[in-house]
């Protein structure tokens, strides 16, 4: 198989693992539902978590996160054993399971915003700037409940570390776009958050 199929081969299988649709199927075999048809509507752990309960939200969470993580840190390592142009290469499976999170071929190409698959995918490509960005997540959601601010937040945190701890500035600037990409995904939470209209974390749909 020369470089370009196997190329080919690992965006679509990349494409295909971030299209589980982790979030509808939580809501399907624990509660016979629809995960679309309750709470924000979104195929998200956040919504879960509101909907299902915190247990069913943390689990869909780490499974988002896995899906990045595996695709980034072994598809191109067992398409490309070589190692040539991995920094491309693992790039390119980034984009690629983020979109079918976000465009889910199971789903009619409907998803959620890639938060949790982003998360995982930079946790391969820079540990420690993917950990260092889910501090701040984590501080801006432990002072004001908010997932979405969080999210933002740590998006646009993510580039400034990986520019800070020295990783390759091909990355860098490839997280600066990620981070651009998660705010336009989140517009609609900006617009709630600065009407006041934003749900908290904790809160259960209805309240």
């Amino acid at each position: 198989m020369d470089a370009a199929a196997r190329f080919l081969l690992m965006l679509a299988a990349a494409y295909v693992v971030g299209s589980v649709p982790t979030a509808y199927l939580m809501g399907r075999l624990t509660r016979g539902i629809d995960i679309r048809d309750y709470g924000s509507g979104n195929v998200g752990a956040t919504n879960v978590m509101r909907v299902l309960g915190t247990a069913a939200g943390l689990v869909t969470l780490g499974i988002d996160a896995l899906k990045g993580y595996l695709v980034v840190f072994l598809v191109p390592l067992l398409l490309y054993p070589g190692g040539e142009a991995l920094p491309l290469w693992r790039i390119a499976s980034c984009l690629a399971v983020v979109a079918g999170h976000n465009w889910m071929l199971f789903l009619r190409f409907t998803g959620g915003k890639g938060v949790a698959t982003a998360g995982g995918s930079f946790l391969a490509l820079s540990p420690l700037a993917a950990l260092s960005a889910v501090g701040v997540w984590g501080a801006v959601v432990a002072c004001t409940r908010y997932v979405s601010l969080g999210s933002i937040a740590a998006g646009i945190a993510l580039p400034v570390f990986m520019f800070l701890y020295g990783d390759p500035a091909v990355y860098g600037w490839f997280a600066v776009l990620v981070a651009a990409g998660l705010i336009a995904k989140h517009r609609e939470n900006l617009r709630r958050l600065l009407a006041g209209t934003e749900r908290r974390l904790g809160e259960r749909v209805g309240e």
